[in-house]
């Protein structure tokens, strides 16, 4: 019975040697889509609350670049278009005033028209009648085109209001996408400038994991395929991955990857979608079967 025993574990202990000894298809590290937020706008951060190792969602404000400049300047544009659309009314009374003058003039020659016929008064007094409409009319037209000018101010001063808008809006710097703030590169107070980096983000819900793999592996991959994640420490976790992305082009074993003998072995590179429960970390390692 004790020999049975000594047996058993002899056995149970090659087992697990030969486990920890058998090579996965491929090795290499985990990385993730980062973006760099830079400065749309110049001016002092007024507001920046989230630091490195915050979670982000998408439009959240993660800082604001100060706007009172850009506030009195669209308020000043507004009061010019409150003054300015003060002139309607003045404009609008004249052309009524005109109207109204015309009006009149029109039944006086109507009257004058059938007096003419029967030569109960002269082509001259009608004729008069008819140059005062024609004057009239020179000056009703003059009126309405103040108001094509006027028109054209307005819209001038809607689009600078609307560029002044589009400016503020750009102060307000929101994320684009879930994720994490891996990077924080300036602080409450400082100056930003155009195109100055503010934050590096990144998703880390699904990981990129590059490997390399030899050309007689290549038959046995497909985009699309699952493969059995191995990673240090799995806390009861078995990550799996999804093939994403497959090289046309073949290259030289990286480095990191093989000993210096197997680096003149040409290579190709994978890429897999790993979703990630918070226990992937980008530049951790990990193998690959597939």
């Amino acid at each position: 019975m004790k020999n049975t025993l000594t047996l058993s574990i002899l056995f149970l202990f090659i087992f697990a040697s030969c486990d920890r000894n058998e090579k996965s298809d491929a090795y290499g590290n985990f990385s993730a889509d980062e973006i760099i937020i830079s400065s749309e706008s110049d001016g002092k951060i007024i507001i920046s609350n989230f630091d490195e190792g915050d979670i982000i969602h998408v439009g959240d404000i993660i800082a604001i670049i100060d706007t009172e400049l850009l506030v009195l300047q669209k308020e000043q544009l507004l009061a010019q278009k409150k003054a300015i659309s003060t002139k309607f009314s003045g404009i609008f009374a004249q052309v009524n005033v005109l109207e109204e003058q015309k009006e009149v003039l029109e039944t006086d020659r109507k009257r004058l028209e059938n007096l003419l016929k029967d030569s109960a008064v002269s082509q001259q007094k009608y004729d008069n009648v008819a140059g005062q409409i024609g004057v009239l009319d020179q000056q009703i037209n003059a009126a309405k085109s103040g108001n094509t000018s006027i028109f054209g101010e307005l819209e001038a001063l809607d689009a600078s209001i609307k560029l002044i808008e589009e400016q503020i809006k750009r102060c307000y710097i929101t994320s684009p996408i879930d994720g994490i703030i891996l990077e924080k590169y300036v602080n409450n107070f400082e100056l930003a400038t155009l195109g100055k980096p503010l934050f590096k983000i990144a998703d880390l819900q699904t990981m990129k994991l590059t490997v390399y793999v030899s050309e007689d592996q290549l038959s046995s991959i497909k985009i699309g395929q699952q493969a059995d994640i191995i990673i240090d420490n799995p806390q009861d976790w078995e990550p799996k991955g999804t093939i994403a992305w497959i090289s046309s082009t073949a290259e030289f074993t990286p480095k990191i990857i093989q000993t210096k003998k197997e680096r003149v072995n040409l290579v190709y590179a994978i890429k897999l979608d790993v979703e990630n429960n918070g226990t992937l970390k980008i530049g951790m390692p990990a193998e690959v079967n597939f």
